[in-house]
């Protein structure tokens, strides 16, 4: 079992079995994990975290990121079963090669992602990754499976603001929500390489981009420690995003790149790489 931070969790099952009698929220596609916390909490909480992270990350406003950063985000967003959403994309003043997703909508991205994607499809592959770990709503799962109802109704009623420091420390220490399964892993891709593919983007761009988090892992290892230690890829991995990737039919005029990418790729390098 994964958890975000360490509490015992003998009273978590009870409430869990308690909640699952009772009749619990949906999940994310196609899932029949246990989730406790509703759609709508579930963006309330997305709200509050924000809220936190607000004060500890080093977000850029620069419009030129920020704005095809969103630009990108919601056309995949828009092929996705969660359109009618409210979702928000952020950029994160660092760079370390990372992006993460958290609970209600919330995709943040590196500026040393930025600056290490060579072209608009590899960016989009990693967005559409992360927000497909949204849509399936893996956070809130892991959150139901490690604490259960008692602790997720805590944190929605506003009572208790140390959890969500601690949730927001999580996220800033370990570049991620919480450390995801490989199950969760090959359903972020797999979603993923569909939304992009339905946004236009070349669902090639995912797996290039995989590939270079692979090399710089051994090239310059410390540059994507938090990617690799909460988004477990794998040769393996790749190939099954390759895969995926040759099941969907050819279609023309699938972008690789972009005016608008080069522009914001440029901005991002002046925070390092």
């Amino acid at each position: 079992m994964t958890t975000l931070f360490p509490r015992a969790r003998a009273l978590a099952a009870c409430a869990l079995m308690a909640a699952a009698l009772a009749g619990c929220a949906a999940s994310g596609v196609n899932r029949g994990d246990l989730n406790v916390i509703s759609l709508q909490e579930e963006w309330q909480l997305g709200r509050q975290i924000e809220r936190q992270l607000a004060g500890q990350l080093k977000l850029v406003n620069d419009p030129v990121m920020l704005g095809y950063v969103r630009q990108v985000g919601q056309k995949i967003v828009q092929q996705t079963e969660m359109a009618n959403l409210p979702w928000t994309f952020h950029v994160v003043a660092d760079p370390a090669i990372n992006a993460f997703n958290t609970p209600g909508g919330h995709i943040y991205v590196n500026t040393g992602l930025l600056a290490k994607a060579e072209n608009a499809a590899e960016l989009a592959g990693v967005m559409a990754h992360e927000v497909s770990h949204g849509i399936s709503r893996h956070g809130t799962e892991r959150l139901s499976k490690s604490y259960g109802f008692n602790l997720g109704a805590g944190l929605l009623l506003g009572q208790n603001s140390s959890a969500l420091e601690q949730m927001a420390a999580q996220v800033v220490g370990a570049g991620s929500f919480a450390k995801f399964s490989r199950a969760d892993e090959r359903e972020a891709d797999k979603l993923g390489v569909r939304y992009m593919y339905a946004a236009g983007y070349n669902p090639d761009g995912m797996a290039t981009m995989f590939q270079k988090l692979m090399g710089e892992r051994s090239s310059r290892p410390g540059s994507v420690e938090k990617f690799f230690s909460t988004h477990p890829l794998t040769e393996e991995r790749i190939a099954n995003v390759r895969a995926e990737a040759k099941k969907l039919p050819r279609k023309p005029n699938l972008a690789t790149n972009d005016a608008g990418f080069s522009k914001a790729r440029q901005a991002a390098s002046r925070y390092g790489r």
